[in-house]
């Protein structure tokens, strides 16, 4: 009897130890505030984008981004939001040859998808902002989008106290320009895509995600029949070039000169990745071309005459079944 005391007495002392050590773990586990540094989800097969040190990513700081995106705050007449053109149901653009700003003014380019624009260096059509966390300003400040100086837009972040609180989790610092478009920002670069039927292609060797005309459409965008490659090339199908694809004879546009000043660059514009390219109609820097059939019509052609043309561009001779193997291969580039 005297054993089985000792033996429940020691059974006894041993749990309460490991109670008192699972409750001690339990306080000194440090408690998450959403300030933890992160690492953005990339799909396999890319590369992690270039993040600058002084705006890691965070759980804050990416909520705090993604609601100053959606909300028309920051525009003049809070009508408008950077949302209100890149649709988040829609790979963040709106299908419309040119987005409607404040007052239903219409912009003079179309709204390209920002799906993987962590990986773009110089921003917009022409080139003209060379950081990611400063282009916001150019969209608050036109007059034909958000028409608003974005002093004042900062001015009413700070009379509103739930944004205050935000920042100060967010950046341990109140709303400001820097932090402002830093939000915005990191918001942006977890806009990452790259889960497509052509993906699953090539990184699980699945041959059964093409069908035969996708297939064929790959080889002729890769090889001098299509000529597709030599622009529109990498994990992101583009190599962020600017270059005049020969769309018209007399630019409206200048593109590229308008930054540069040089005569050289007249017509030159961004060439965009074609990831998600099926889904994003309307085309061009300016929404000219309506579908694929159209865009590769053009290029079919080998483009109009400018003194500024891309060599590249030449006729192809396309069947008008490699015409459609090609538009069902670039089908095969959207995200799930």
């Amino acid at each position: 009897m005297f054993k089985q005391n000792i033996y429940w007495l020691l059974l006894i002392a041993l749990l309460c130890s490991c109670r008192r050590e699972i409750e001690k773990s339990e306080v000194e586990k440090p408690m998450q505030t959403g300030n933890e540094p992160m690492i953005y989800a990339v799909p396999k097969g890319m590369p992690y984008p270039e993040v600058p040190n002084d705006n890691l990513p965070t759980k804050n700081r990416i909520a705090l981004g993604k609601q100053l995106f959606f909300d028309p705050i920051l525009s003049r007449d809070s009508t408008i939001s950077c949302g209100s053109c890149h649709l988040e149901n829609n790979f963040f653009q709106d299908n419309m040859r040119l987005s409607a700003g404040i007052q239903q003014r219409l912009g003079q380019r179309n709204t390209p998808s920002i799906v993987n624009i962590a990986y773009i260096q110089e921003f917009f059509w022409d080139g003209g902002v060379a950081s990611l966390d400063q282009q916001i300003l150019a969209p608050i400040e036109n007059p034909l989008e958000m028409d608003f100086d974005i002093v004042k837009v900062v001015e009413r972040l700070q009379r509103n106290p739930v944004y205050v609180d935000k920042f100060k989790q967010a950046y341990d610092k109140e709303p400001s320009v820097y932090t402002l478009t830093r939000a915005i920002s990191c918001f942006e670069r977890s806009l990452i895509g790259g889960k497509s039927r052509y993906d699953r292609f090539l990184q699980n060797k699945d041959t059964s995600a093409l069908t035969a005309s996708e297939l064929h459409g790959e080889q002729l965008f890769f090889n001098e029949k299509g000529d597709c490659f030599h622009c529109h090339t990498g994990f992101n199908f583009t190599d962020n070039s600017f270059r005049n694809n020969g769309i018209y004879e007399v630019y409206a546009d200048s593109g590229r000169a308008h930054i540069t000043g040089f005569s050289l660059d007249v017509g030159r514009f961004r060439v965009p990745s074609l990831r998600n390219v099926a889904k994003t109609a309307p085309y061009m820097h300016d929404g000219s071309f309506a579908s694929l059939e159209q865009v590769i019509d053009h290029y079919n052609s080998g483009g109009k005459k400018h003194p500024n043309k891309s060599s590249l561009l030449r006729p192809l001779g396309l069947s008008e079944q490699d015409k459609q193997d090609l538009i069902n291969f670039l089908g095969s580039l959207s995200d799930d």
